[in-house]
């Protein structure tokens, strides 16, 4: 977040944490970041993953499922800008998008 501000970007920041995003806004995202599969935007270390079950499943709707309920199974952070998205980690991508 500062290394976008130190940039000169004042970013809309989205608490998705709180605020759950649908099954439509990670697909969204999934194309703006140009990921093929949900699961490369799951954090596979979470223990609600592994609650889940989700190593293999291979079913994109019950990832996407998955996420959209337990919203600490999206990596994070995401920057978008317009039809393009990166993660933040490391932070250095994010200055790429800009």
């Amino acid at each position: 977040l500062q290394l976008l501000k130190d940039n000169g970007v004042e970013p809309d920041v989205v608490l998705y944490l709180e605020n759950k995003l649908s099954v439509a806004d990670i697909k969204g995202l999934l194309a703006k970041l140009g990921f093929q599969s949900a699961r490369e935007l799951m954090r596979r270390g979470e223990a609600v993953y592994k609650e889940l079950g989700l190593k293999n499943e291979t079913d994109e709707d019950l990832l996407l499922t998955a996420m959209a309920k337990n919203p600490k199974l999206i990596e994070r952070p995401i920057v978008v800008r317009g039809e393009k998205a990166v993660l933040g980690r490391p932070p250095e991508n994010a200055v790429n998008l800009l």
